[in-house]
């Protein structure tokens, strides 16, 4: 008799997904709670695991579809066998679970994630030959990563077919042919542009600058980075520094933690900090609770989380949720300057940019060369007046050029 496999419960207000893969083809046989799809949201990715042991028979929904929770996206024989009268899967998965390219290196029954399995197929790698180090022995994209750098990855050739395998594209021809290829915006993609057009269309975005001298906060990460990496685990990272400073500066100038809801303002007495994360579907952004009660160790440690599991493709609904203050730090891109738009229903962003050695008057009149950073808040003029905004940035860089106030709360 065979078993449905139903989209789960996708979270608050969430009611339907996209189909973004199939880890699992039919006629392969499948563990419990082992992994079988991947589905796209408006905010993350997330695996759909198979309800019981047995083997796939058929996929009821193609890469691509949309589906709505609780509907039955395909179904497991009991045993070791696959059933071929249940209803068909679409022609290109059943040509696909039929037959897998063999220049597929993906196509295995080892189980990927999207971001590691896109990473596999564009290096042309062999997963079953690369050790995996994450949960239950599964591969990530470090592991990958590191065998690509100090392994045997293909040659370029069949990188080429690899990748052409999964999303074929025609080659530039030698007397210029131009080629065009259409791709479907992915669920998350959708979401976060609606986001931010709406944040365009609703809010009075303004954006206020300054700058930073990083040499105070260069010099305490020079003097302390062995022994906190020592006593913590972790590097001391300059985000540390700006989520603490946010916290200081967001109970001196508590509108821009607040938000507009309808005719009213929601103050809120915690901070929680929304941190801009890349991802390969695009920009998530995960949130530090509590930041206000958290060590600097507490920060990096969960930032750090954030980054390896934005990569992996692994991060929640609950890690998404709320979000009182958001940071970006577009320096670690190289970007000098640019204005942040807001993520609603939050009021403020707070862009951090790239560290450079720039000549500064000092308060003797000499000129040095000092390692200065750019910084911005967009914001909501609805709410938060200019005076505010100066303030709150002020406040920043106060705390920064003078890392000694976030320990004495000044």
């Amino acid at each position: 008799m065979a078993t449905d496999v139903k989209v789960p419960v996708l979270g608050e207000s969430i009611t339907e997904a996209t189909v973004g893969e199939w880890l699992k083809q039919p006629g392969d046989i499948v563990a419990a709670d082992e992994p079988i799809a991947s589905l796209e949201t408006d905010k993350v990715a997330l695996e759909v695991p198979a309800p019981e042991a047995g083997t796939l028979s058929a996929h009821l929904v193609a890469v691509g579809d949309t589906v709505e929770v609780g509907a039955i996206i395909a179904q497991i024989e009991a045993g070791g066998t696959s059933a071929s009268t249940t209803k068909a899967a679409p022609a290109e998965t059943a040509e696909k679970a039929a037959a897998p390219a063999a220049s597929d290196p993906a196509a295995s029954s080892i189980t990927l994630s999207p971001a590691v399995r896109r990473l596999v197929l564009e290096h042309g790698v062999d997963p079953s030959k690369i050790k995996g180090t994450g949960k239950d022995g599964r591969l990530t994209k470090d592991d990958v990563e590191q065998y690509v750098k100090h392994g045997a990855p293909a040659p370029l050739a069949e990188k080429g077919s690899a990748k052409g395998a999964e999303a074929p594209v025609s080659a530039p021809a030698a007397g210029g042919t131009r080629n065009e290829e259409r791709v479907r915006m992915t669920r998350l993609r959708q979401t976060v542009a609606k986001r931010l057009k709406e944040a365009q269309d609703t809010a009075a975005l303004l954006t206020t600058f300054n700058d930073v001298d990083m040499t105070a906060v260069i010099e305490t990460r020079s003097k302390y980075k062995e022994l906190f990496a020592k006593k913590h685990g972790v590097k001391l990272g300059f985000m540390g520094f700006f989520a603490k400073a946010a916290c200081l500066a967001l109970k001196d100038v508590p509108s821009v933690n607040a938000q507009i809801d309808g005719d009213e303002i929601v103050y809120h007495d915690y901070v929680d900090i929304s941190v801009a994360v890349s991802a390969p579907n695009g920009l998530v952004v995960p949130v530090i609770r509590n930041a206000e009660t958290m060590s600097f160790a507490d920060v990096e440690n969960t930032i750090g989380d954030f980054g390896k599991r934005a990569k992996d493709g692994t991060l929640t609904m609950a890690d998404m949720k709320g979000g009182t203050f958001t940071i970006s730090n577009g320096g670690v891109f190289g970007s000098l300057m640019s204005t942040p738009i807001i993520n609603p229903p939050q009021s403020a962003v707070l862009g951090l940019h790239r560290i450079e050695q720039r000549p500064v008057v000092m308060p003797d009149g000499s000129i040095e060369a000092r390692p200065m950073m750019y910084l911005a808040l967009s914001y909501d003029h609805r709410l938060i007046d200019g005076r505010e905004a100066v303030t709150f940035l002020v406040r920043i860089k106060e705390a920064i050029e003078d890392p000694t106030r976030l320990l004495i709360d000044l």
